[in-house]
């Protein structure tokens, strides 16, 4: 039984043959001439009892061997391992079928969520859909309410139109009759005077000889008492000494009184200046003056009335580029917070041609930040000589008693802060620009300084290293004299027409397209030069025989106007005798002349021979290649 178990290494003994003995003696053969079929057949029937008998002898054998029990014991444990193999075949298959669940699961949650994803993309299309069409549904009626609109206030106008025509025509009318019946009437009264005169005449010569007699006799009293006073006091002084006494003492006292009053007054005017009133530099304040408010108490209160208002706009009513608004825009917002912080004030330079806008921005801008102004002029501080200093002082002192703070603008700046090194000054005006550096040596949270100047390449050095800012005030182009002169011609033309208090109207024709042609023809004209042309609109309507303007009298005015402006410009460069306007004049339009000499600039040459000046005529791409050259 060893070698049923593996203990022993003999090999098993091969069974015995079932096949019969080769004497022939046992069973008989089977016959060979059987079929394959037959032969089958036989086979399946056939029972081999040996098989029977080595089994019976092997459990024999096994009962008597002592390993029976281990065999035994053996074979139960590989029963009981087998079996817990095939329990652990039947768990990993649950736990198979339950992970194919848990898969099929996730793609059912999978298709799902795609099923919902793919249902609300459906759905926001279909929104998006219904709303582009109730999005152009709603701009089809706003478009039909604009066109319904449009007609209705056509029909306004021109109903207001014909209103106003007969408006008009009516006032003139009667302002016709108006003017009749008045000169009728002094027409009488002068022929009823006159006529009166002539009768009177005779009483009336009567009446100035008696007058002249009553005159003359008392004028000759008049004389006579006064030389008889006159001598008797100077009688009585020579006679009594004590009255000579009492006279010069009374006349010593009077001198005191006088010369006292005189200092003291002067003391008071000082401080008053200093406080109360305004430095003598500052020609234009909006601070409140106790002086000003008693020589003018209407502005006064006005003023005080619209420093309760709501701040404007730093750029209302101001057209200037879009990059130079942007800019200026910056500034302000900047400088109301600076006010407001309580933080240092930045110091800034406007240059430019004059009439850009330099001194209307500066008094937007202190109103727009809650400060006050003080405007002054560079020309002022040369005629003062040695008072110049004083006043220099004075102006930073009185500004720095203000509690909302004050923007000093300075104009035509460079009359007064020129170059040390280079520009032959006074020592009176040079001890102006030191004491202005000076007091300008620090950074201020009371006191914002703002220089303008057309030339600031004059400016000496330690000037510009007090600008924190520089800004170019340039000529206003295409875009922006458009606006400006519709500006002007809303104000000085159309505003006074539809009033109708003045005599003045206006023509029928396209205000649009008028102001579009004149600011073609208006090139290199600034904002002030636009302005008068406004004026000028204005004063051709009232000069006119029926106070009406017309079209053409708007264009032939533009026309001299331009004319005007390009001469005036011509003699500044002539007078200059510099460059420092050049580029400005390369902008200016051609005057309508008949001979070549419209593309040209008068240049000044100087002649070396003889150290003379002559005045040459050059073409502008001559000058502007020059110009850039030496830039």
């Amino acid at each position: 039984m060893s070698w049923l178990f593996g203990y022993s290494s003999k090999p098993p003994q091969p069974p015995p043959s079932d096949d019969p003995p080769a004497d022939g003696v046992g069973v008989a053969a089977p016959s060979t001439n059987l079929s394959k079929s037959e032969r089958k057949a036989m086979e399946a029937y056939r029972f081999d009892s040996s098989a029977l008998e080595r089994a019976a002898s092997a459990a024999k054998e096994l009962e008597r061997s002592r390993h029976a029990k281990d065999a035994l014991e053996l074979s139960k444990l590989q029963e009981s391992t087998r079996q817990q193999e095939q329990m652990a075949k039947i768990k990993e298959y649950e736990a198979a079928i339950e992970q194919a669940k848990v898969e099929q699961k996730k793609v059912d949650y999978e298709e799902r969520r795609k099923t919902l994803q793919e249902e609300t993309k459906q759905h926001q299309m279909r929104a998006q859909y219904q709303d582009q069409l109730a999005k152009k549904r709603y701009e089809e009626q706003l478009v039909q309410q604009q066109k319904s609109q449009e007609e209705i206030l056509r029909k306004q106008e021109e109903s207001v139109a014909k209103q106003e025509a007969l408006r008009r025509a009516t006032i003139e009318h009667e302002m016709e009759l108006r003017e009749k019946n008045k000169l009728r009437a002094i027409e009488a009264e002068a022929r009823a005077k006159a006529q009166a005169d002539r009768e009177n005449r005779d009483i009336n010569l009567e009446q100035i000889r008696l007058k002249a007699a009553e005159n003359r006799v008392t004028i000759l009293e008049s004389i006579k008492t006064a030389g008889s006073v006159v001598g008797s006091g100077l009688n009585a002084l020579v006679t009594d000494w004590d009255k000579t006494l009492a006279a010069a003492g009374g006349l010593s006292l009077l001198a005191l009184g006088v010369y006292s009053a005189k200092g003291a007054t002067s003391v008071a005017a000082r401080f008053i200046e200093a406080r109360i009133g305004k430095p003598t530099l500052v020609n234009e304040t909006s601070r409140f003056s106790l002086l000003e408010a008693v020589k003018h108490p209407i502005l006064t209160v006005s003023k005080a009335v619209s420093s309760f208002r709501k701040p404007q706009d730093a750029l209302a009513g101001v057209v200037l580029a879009p990059n130079l608004e942007k800019r200026l825009r910056d500034i302000a917002i900047a400088t109301k917070n600076t006010r407001l912080n309580k933080g240092f004030y930045r110091n800034l330079l406007m240059y430019g041609p004059p009439g850009t806008g330099k001194t209307l921005f500066s008094k937007k801008l202190a109103k727009h930040s809650g400060m006050d102004y003080a405007i002054m002029t560079g020309g002022d501080v040369a005629p003062m000589g040695k008072d110049a200093v004083a006043a220099i002082h004075k102006v930073f002192d009185w500004a720095n008693t203000s509690r909302k703070g004050v923007l000093v603008f300075i104009d035509e700046a460079d009359a007064f802060l020129r170059k040390r090194s280079s520009e032959k000054i006074s020592e009176d005006l040079r001890a102006a620009l030191n004491a202005f550096l000076y007091r300008t040596s620090d950074q201020s949270s009371r006191i914002m300084l703002v220089l303008a100047s057309n030339t600031p390449q004059q400016f000496d050095s330690a000037i510009n290293d007090r600008l924190d800012k520089m800004i170019e005030f340039g000529l206003p182009a295409l875009e922006e004299r458009e606006r400006l002169i519709r500006l002007y011609f809303d104000k000085f033309v159309l505003q006074p027409a539809s009033e109708g208090k003045r005599r003045l109207s206006v023509d029928q024709f396209d205000y649009g397209a008028l102001c579009s042609t004149l600011a073609t023809r208006t090139a290199g004209m600034s904002g002030r030069a636009l302005s008068k042309l406004g004026v000028a609109w204005q004063a051709a309507a009232y000069a006119s025989d029926d106070g009406r303007l017309t079209e053409q009298m708007c264009i032939d005015i533009c026309d001299d106007a331009v004319r005007d402006h390009r001469q005036k410009m011509e003699w500044l460069s002539a007078e200059e005798k510099s460059r420092s306007m050049m580029p400005y004049l390369l902008d200016l339009p051609p005057l309508d002349t008949k001979d070549d000499t419209s593309n040209k600039i008068n240049v000044i040459e100087k002649d070396t021979n003889d150290d003379s000046t002559k005045i040459k005529p050059k073409s502008k791409a001559k000058v502007a290649k020059e110009f850039d050259k030496d830039k």
